[in-house]
């Protein structure tokens, strides 16, 4: 083998080792001789000196981690299952090599503390109906530790939270019990407005004598419509006077 040969079959060799291609979303991080770079290299065709350069490719797309359940006890010691999703992105690559070993797991740990952390601190019914503020709180808490990491938390999102059986069986009779009261302020709402509209009509037939007479006049022609065998129907005093005189005596 003649050196031009080897000369070039070691250029070409250097070459594939050393030419790299970096995504739009990639960058990375190159240690010469251990000593990092200024500037993270990439996007796109990256030459890296092989041997004395060493590259670690940093992902800047959002991640999505998922917090397994974390066994929280809230404020009023009801314990209770919670897991969350955590959305995050690199925006700094060189610090999210260098400060931290492993930015995933870190990230991934100060989730799982943070979590048990702040909704330690709220009450049950909090927890339920106010996940957006809590979320919101935990995102706040979580990206000012990765800060220093390179580490931006854009959101923290309350998945799921898991009540006791005795827990569930008790909120189960106390939405029950407000379905009941609810039903009976409306219907005792509805009988005080109908004991008014009664009211009224009574003056208003008291004022019209003979108003009053129309009014036994439809409710006989009501009860002639349902084919009753036998009516009893009141017939008014003033009535009757007219039938005896005009002075409530026979004639």
């Amino acid at each position: 083998m003649t050196p031009v040969v080897f000369v070039l079959g070691f250029a070409i060799f250097w070459l594939l080792l050393s030419v790299k291609v970096l995504n739009e979303y990639e960058r990375g991080v190159v240690f010469r001789l251990g000593k990092v770079l200024a500037k993270p290299k990439g996007p796109g065709l990256t030459i890296v000196a092989w041997p004395i350069d060493r590259m670690v490719r940093v992902s800047l797309r959002t991640l999505v981690l998922d917090v397994p359940p974390q066994d929280v006890i809230t404020r009023d010691n009801v314990t209770v299952k919670v897991n969350a999703v955590v959305y995050f992105r690199v925006i700094d690559p060189l610090s999210a090599v260098i400060q931290v070993e492993n930015y995933l797991y870190a990230t991934s740990q100060e989730a799982q503390t943070t979590l048990r952390s702040i909704l330690g601190q709220a009450h049950l019914d909090e927890l339920l109906s106010e996940r957006d503020r809590l979320g919101a709180a935990l995102q706040e808490v979580i990206d000012k530790h990765t800060d220093p990491w390179g580490v931006k938390v854009t959101q923290v999102a309350v998945k799921a939270v898991d009540l006791p059986q005795e827990m569930q069986r008790a909120m189960a009779k106390q939405a029950e019990s407000e379905r009941e009261k609810r039903a009976k302020i409306i219907h005792a709402s509805g009988e005080f407005e109908a004991s008014q509209q009664l009211t009224a009509a009574a003056k208003e037939l008291n004022t019209e004598p003979v108003s009053l007479h129309l009014r036994y006049l439809q409710t006989l022609v009501e009860i002639a419509a349902e084919k009753n065998s036998t009516i009893v129907f009141p017939v008014p005093i003033d009535w009757l006077k007219a039938l005896m005189g005009g002075d409530g005596r026979k004639a």
